[in-house]
């Protein structure tokens, strides 16, 4: 019997999130809902505000699915930009880059 249980999968973000990401990181992480998700977010240099608002709604639908979903990695850049726009990922760190 298959387990119910979906390997964990990756997602590693570019290095500009802005207008022109965001419709690619919403196809990219609805085609990896369902399975656990770590984020690698070390090779970002810019995040806009509709990048980090998808980031934080598909947080929240992974959390209504009760999948894992969490930032494996995270450049300077990008928690500083997420934290200059209020946006609170602390918890969505993993133990290893949390501060």
């Amino acid at each position: 019997m298959a387990s119910k249980k979906a390997a964990q999968k990756s997602l590693s973000l570019a290095p500009v999130l802005d207008l022109n990401e965001a419709t690619a990181l919403r196809d990219k992480l609805l085609a990896l809902k369902g399975s656990d998700l770590a984020i690698d977010a070390s090779a970002v240099e810019r995040v806009g505000a509709l990048c980090a608002q998808v980031l934080m709604a598909a947080a929240k639908t992974w959390e209504a699915d009760k999948r894992s979903y969490t930032f494996a990695k995270a450049s300077e850049p990008f928690l500083k930009t997420m934290q200059l726009i209020g946006v609170n990922i602390e918890h969505l760190l993993a133990k290893e880059i949390q501060r």
